[in-house]
């Protein structure tokens, strides 16, 4: 199959449409949608966009097989252009698309159930499919990179193909990731062949730039998945307060009404992504670049040298851009917000463009507190206009609101500085054993590799956010922790954990660290039986690599603290120490086992 005049087009076609990102009233103006999208987006980028779509759903099909999908879409869209009144081209895209998948033969024997999705009707059909995605596949077998003069050799004979199989290969392990991202990845695994093969040492040089582009994909995919969550279980609301808000701190100077026009647009697109739909999401998304570039003047003075660069090369330049600098003189909140006499009126008569100018005014000025800080703090300032403004002195009754949320951020800021200063003097090893007395307290039910998972990637926070400078520091680790807790409650809604986890997972979305952070020991946690095996000790612990002598120790703290939750950090002490001082001497005995028994 001819692929891509890949790399330079990939999610910013300069010979894009412009248009309206709002479905409905953006494809009135075309009978065939995958005409106008196959129009927009040309040949080759949606034969791979197509390929992108068809192996995140049918994660166990041959590239080959796919590619004959592929092609039978394409065939389509090419009969669409020259006659968009054909019955088959008024079609919604995602249906075109999901009717072709629900014509693969054998479906069933490949699939299971998920056959049973093509007795829907969309959209309910397509949420069947999406829940049948899997987001760790271990049928799919470890991707062996070819031998390095192998892979050069591809790539000079056949880029095309090579690039092909590469965006195959992305997409049908990482089924939520967003099309614009794999073409990414693709046009940076390029960079890699073209910078490594005339090099030596060209093995080194790609394992090296390979493993970069892993963690990226491993990265983004979190971000996008944890978009889609807060997108899908909070609504629409809450998704665009958040976005207004990170992006009114990385663009202060830009004016509210462009900032809520790209919030929008954002959601739009983002929905679209989240739906599986990456044709239209990958042709909506370089619309939204291609506008933020066209007003750079307006947003930011950042975005100037991003989008000078190669078209395959602004997304990922925009995205890790830093923020602008605040407008000089801005004026104090307080007046607007506090001390104005027409507070109320101004309140009531559009509750909802009251509050998002408070929150688009707050966050640019606060570029150093988490986006979650800063809903939390709108929502407890439209808690309190809901209750001043029904008193017969409302100023009165508010003036105190500065003070109250001033005490808010200090609590969040001393508790990351307290957490960067353990981690900091003490190292990640105590630093993950403190999350772990904390949490087997809060969750004794959980088990004990759960227990682990979630102390690790709590102390993966803390390794990235407190090598930070302090003015960055809480809003990386809010950030962070807000998608290890959104996770761990979403496993928890079919296997639910205790009453107070419960609680604070139905929490506001922002609300929930803070939660969690102040969850106490559940009190209602009866231990189990005791079982010996919990605390079996043999001349492994001795033998074993540090690694797996680590983890047994850890295992023993978290089985520990489920036996007795009440425990104090005194108590705790008392017995690590009691227990490194049992291995010192026990494993420099003549009978490990004898001595470890007696001990």
């Amino acid at each position: 199959m001819k692929w891509l005049t890949l790399i330079s087009f990939i999610f910013l076609l300069s010979s894009a449409t412009s248009r309206n990102l709002h479905r409905a009233a953006r494809d009135a103006d075309h009978k065939s949608q995958i005409a106008h999208r196959y129009n927009d987006l040309k040949e080759e980028t949606f034969k791979a966009v197509a390929m992108i779509t068809f192996a995140q759903y049918l994660q166990k099909c041959s590239y080959d097989g796919l590619s004959k999908l592929v092609k039978d879409i394409v065939d389509l869209a090419q009969k669409c252009v020259a006659n968009e009144d054909a019955p088959e081209c008024t079609k919604p895209l995602p249906t075109i698309f999901l009717d072709r998948i629900c014509q693969v033969d054998q479906l069933r024997d490949s699939y299971g159930d998920m056959a049973d999705c093509c007795g829907k009707a969309d959209p309910e059909r397509n949420e069947c499919f999406l829940s049948f995605k899997v987001h760790h596949p271990d049928f799919i077998p470890p991707y062996e990179r070819p031998a390095a003069d192998v892979i050069c050799t591809q790539y000079q004979d056949n880029r095309v193909a090579l690039l092909g199989s590469f965006i195959y290969t992305v997409a049908r392990r990482n089924p939520f990731l967003h099309a614009p991202a794999i073409l990414g990845l693709a046009a940076e695994y390029e960079k890699a062949l073209k910078s490594c093969c005339p090099e030596s040492d060209v093995g080194t040089c790609l394992d090296e730039k390979a493993s970069v582009i892993k963690e990226r994909a491993k990265l983004i995919g979190v971000e996008q998945q944890h978009g889609c969550d807060v997108l899908k279980k909070y609504g629409e609301r809450t998704f665009q307060a958040n976005k207004l808000a990170r992006l009114s701190q990385k663009y202060p100077k830009a004016p509210f009404a462009n900032l809520v026009k790209m919030v929008r647009d954002v959601k739009g697109v983002y929905k679209e992504c989240c739906e599986g739909d990456m044709v239209e999401c990958v042709d909506d998304w370089s619309e939204v670049v291609k506008s933020l570039c066209s007003q750079q003047d307006v947003f930011s003075s950042k975005l100037k040298a991003c989008c000078e660069k190669p078209v395959v090369e602004r997304t990922k330049c925009i995205m890790e851009a830093d923020f602008d600098e605040k407008p000089d003189n801005l004026p104090s909140l307080v007046e607007k917000y506090i001390q104005d006499k027409e507070v109320c009126k101004s309140y009531e008569a559009g509750h909802d463009a009251f509050l998002s100018e408070f929150l688009y005014e707050y966050s640019r000025r606060h570029p150093e507190l988490s986006t979650t800080m800063i809903l939390r703090i709108t929502k407890e300032y439209e808690t309190l206009l809901d209750k001043c403004c029904k008193t017969d002195n409302p100023a009165e009754c508010y003036a105190n609101a500065v003070k109250e949320l001033n005490k808010l951020i200090k609590e969040t800021q001393d508790l990351v500085k307290t957490n960067c200063d353990l981690y900091n003097t003490h190292g990640e090893g105590d630093f993950l054993k403190g999350i772990l007395v904390r949490y087997t307290k809060k969750m004794p039910q959980v088990s004990t590799d759960t227990l682990l998972e979630i102390g690790r990637k709590m102390t993966a926070v803390g390794t990235k956010c407190c090598s930070l400078p302090e003015d960055r520091r809480l809003s990386c680790s809010e950030h962070y922790l807000s998608i290890v807790i959104e996770k761990m409650c979403k496993k928890q809604e079919s296997t639910p954990i205790n009453d107070q986890v419960t609680q604070c997972c139905n929490e506001l979305y922002s609300f929930k660290r803070p939660c969690f952070t102040s969850m106490g020991v559940d009190t209602k946690y009866v231990p189990p039986p005791f079982d010996p095996m919990m605390f079996n000790f043999d001349d492994k612990l001795c033998s074993a690599p540090p690694a797996e002598r680590e983890e047994g120790q850890l295992k023993l703290l978290v089985n520990l603290i489920k036996r007795k939750p009440q425990m104090t950090e005194d108590q705790i002490k008392t017995i690590a120490g009691g227990f490194t001082a049992m291995m010192d001497k026990c494993c420099k005995a003549a009978d490990i086992d004898t001595c470890l028994g007696e001990e």
